[in-house]
């Protein structure tokens, strides 16, 4: 017998002994390791073990990983070698530290929760919300055929290479016009990609770009844009065709030029033109070099523009019609292009103040967009839902509703799709799956709140002190105000704050614009040998107007220092 079979057969012997109710041999398995290496004979060399794997502490060289970490003792195993200590150990004494740690993650992922992760769990309402805000411009205009119609067919004449006639367009806020042109002039544009017929359409909103200096310098930087466009487009088809005719000199036929020398001087020329394109900055230019720069920029190649003028009454009232009349002179001096005006307004009496050869020559064309019904704002709002919504989402009282409330409002179709928005968005944050009437009548009050604090922080500071004295009345319980008590609560007010005095005449008329603008209501009354004066009440929520009227700078110093003032009662 060799020192190998020696070695092996006690441990050979001992597995056979403890490992046969063992499912796991090795797990069991703690092995003494003879250290004596005296003597040549007691140590097996590789020559001796005749091609067998030499072993090493008890494991060949040829064992696993696996098998050398399994044959360490495990915790119970452990636990019964040491000091003697046998005995079966009671698994729910053990602390186990994968509960302990499926715990601390649970607990991690509360902690981790951000502040919308509760909001986002929540079934969304909304489909595409942005069909309902007023910048979307839809696909189909109920109840506006006849002047998309009339549109249509003024503007036809520019896909023919034509002037077409300028277009005054009238309605009062929410009729469809600014929708409605917006449809016309993307229609215009595609048909002429179409049709391959150079026409552009330039939109300009004159309640945000309201002087001459400011529309003439965003209409020269968008021509200069789409010049810019237009030589890049062109440079690349003439490199290509200088790169053909440079090979086949057939190329050229067919084409505008006679000789690869003459394509390579165009694209010098273009070049140089791209080089010289000079955007106009906001301020600093003279008027007329702006001007000059628009008009070369219009003109500088064969194109028939429209520019849309969205309450263009706003630039008139602003910078009067100067930019008007040299818009609509423009054709008898270019030589490339043609131009036609588009002017849309809320006003229908802001051609009274233009000079009369401007009236003539921009209004040559008019448009009225009469206020929508209540049947058809519910028709218009049926189709926005369809898109807007998910299906079952709203009840059948909401839509009629929505178009009730709008109606009332001049037919204002804007209202109507702000105010089923809002119940939207009321609805959502209430986590409910469908909206209902209470959430649009909560829209609605909230829309005109919103728009009573808007049109209140807008007033000059004369009108705010009037509304503020009505207020302070009211506050003190004095009911049927007349004219003089408020003067005479208004001219404290100027004096707290060292603020001009007006007459009371003029403070009357700041009364009735007051009354005009829906905040207060004034009401003529007689009082016989006394005379007529004006009754007074607040048609707006107290509190919230006195907070915006005292987040105004000067009103404000007066919330401390309120006149005081006697509360009288009707007999």
């Amino acid at each position: 017998m060799t020192n190998d079979d020696t070695a092996s057969e006690p441990r050979t012997q001992d597995r056979l002994e403890r490992g046969s109710g063992d499912t796991d041999e090795d797990s069991e398995d703690t092995v003494d390791i003879d250290t004596d290496t005296e003597g040549s004979d007691d140590v097996a060399t590789p020559s001796q073990s005749s091609g067998s794997p030499v072993e090493t502490g008890g494991f060949s060289e040829d064992e696993s990983d696996s098998e050398r970490t399994d044959s360490v003792p495990t915790g119970s195993e452990h636990a019964r070698n040491v000091d003697g200590f046998s005995g079966d150990i009671d698994l729910e004494d053990l602390d186990l530290a994968p509960d302990d740690e499926t715990e601390e993650d649970g607990e991690a992922d509360e902690a981790s929760r951000g502040l919308f992760d509760d909001l986002l769990e929540g079934e969304p309402i909304f489909e595409n919300k942005e069909v309902l805000r007023p910048s979307y411009t839809p696909h189909k205009l109920p109840h506006r055929e006849e002047q998309i119609n009339n549109m249509a067919t003024i503007l036809v004449t520019a896909l023919r290479g034509e002037t077409p006639s300028n277009i005054l367009i009238y309605g009062k806020t929410g009729t469809g016009k600014t929708a409605s042109a917006k449809f016309v002039s993307e229609e215009l544009e595609t048909t002429s990609q179409k049709y391959e017929v150079p026409c552009e359409v330039q939109y300009i909103n004159c309640e945000v770009t309201d002087t001459q200096y400011r529309v003439l310098a965003q209409l020269a930087n968008k021509f200069i844009e789409k010049n810019e466009a237009y030589i890049e487009s062109r440079l690349d088809e003439l490199e290509a065709l200088r790169d053909r005719a440079a090979e086949d000199p057939a190329a050229l036929d067919d084409t505008e030029f006679d000789s690869v020398a003459a394509v390579e001087a165009e694209i010098d020329t273009l070049e140089t033109d791209l080089e010289e394109f000079d955007p106009v900055p906001m301020t600093g230019w003279p008027t007329d070099r702006v001007y000059s720069t628009f008009f070369d920029a219009v003109d500088y190649h064969e194109r028939v523009v429209v520019i849309m003028l969205d309450e263009i009454d706003k630039l008139v009232e602003k910078s009067g019609d100067d930019t008007l009349y040299n818009l609509s002179r423009m054709n008898s001096e270019l030589s490339n292009s043609r131009v036609s005006i588009m002017g849309i307004s809320n006003d229908l009496k802001f051609t009274d103040f233009l000079d009369p050869r401007v009236k003539s020559s921009l209004g040559e064309e008019e448009i009225v967009f009469p206020p929508y019904d209540a049947t058809q704002l519910r028709d218009i709002l049926q189709h926005r839902a369809e898109i807007a919504f998910k299906p079952d989402t709203l009840s059948d009282d909401v839509i009629p509703l929505c178009a009730a409330f709008a109606a009332q409002e001049h037919g204002d179709a804007r209202r109507a799709l702000d105010l089923l928005r809002t119940a939207g968005e009321l609805a959502e944050r209430d986590r409910t799956e469908t909206i209902t009437e209470k959430h649009v009548r909560k829209a609605q009050e909230k829309i005109e709140l919103d728009r009573v604090v808007e049109v209140v922080r807008t007033l000059p500071t004369q009108s705010k002190l009037v509304l503020y004295a009505t207020i302070l009345l009211e506050k003190n319980g004095v009911h049927n105000i007349n004219t003089g008590e408020v003067f005479n609560i208004y001219k404290r007010l100027c004096e707290e704050i060292d603020a001009d005095v007006l007459t009371q005449r003029r403070v009357t008329d700041l009364i009735s614009e007051l009354d005009m603008l829906g905040i207060v209501n004034a009401v003529v009354v007689s009082k016989g040998r006394y005379g007529r004066t004006k009754e007074i009440s607040l048609s707006v929520p107290l509190d919230e107007t006195e907070a915006v009227l005292l987040s105004d700078s000067r009103v404000g110093e007066v919330e401390d220092a309120q006149p005081f003032v006697q509360a009288r009662f009707d007999n």
